[in-house]
């Protein structure tokens, strides 16, 4: 059962690249934009984490904290970022708990299942704001951060 725009987001406790374990309950009175991505060091997903990286400062300064997740594990995220030096921190669900929970779909790609780019705007509350599913990584972040900025001016 995936969690619906109005509930509370699904609890979570993953590992971060620097084996820290972090929960939803982390980000309390923070808005938090978790983007789900496929896979490590691929070029759609390198494009997100140095977009994401790059506008980190107009993150913070509107108090929005960006995570990623993926499916691999704690040892590819270190490598991939420090890579190409990402600033956010980047999740492991090596065993798809949250992925599941959260209702992300899959796509075949060349006979592989990846999970989908998608990304979940959560409020300081842990509720669920808004979802974008099949994301373009182009672009992405300046869209969360206008989009982010008409919910909080409409709450």
């Amino acid at each position: 059962m995936a969690v619906e725009i109005g509930q509370r987001f699904a609890d979570f406790s993953l590992q971060n690249q620097d084996d820290k374990t972090v929960t939803l309950d982390d980000f309390a009175g923070k808005w938090l934009v978790l983007y789900v991505y496929p896979k490590d060091d691929t070029p759609g997903c390198t494009i997100q984490g140095k977009s994401f990286t790059a506008s980190k400062q107009d993150f913070d300064d509107a108090n929005i904290a960006v995570v990623g997740v993926s499916a691999d594990d704690v040892e590819s995220h270190k490598n991939f970022c420090n890579k190409f030096a990402f600033t956010i921190d980047l999740l492991a669900d090596p065993n798809t708990e949250l992925l599941e929970a959260a209702g992300v779909g899959q796509s075949d790609y060349k006979g592989t299942m990846y999970w989908n780019r998608t990304s979940f705007v959560i409020d300081p509350s842990g509720t669920l704001r808004k979802v974008y599913e099949k994301v373009n990584p182009e672009g992405h972040e300046q869209v969360l951060l206008n989009d982010i900025d008409e919910m909080k001016a409409a709450a």
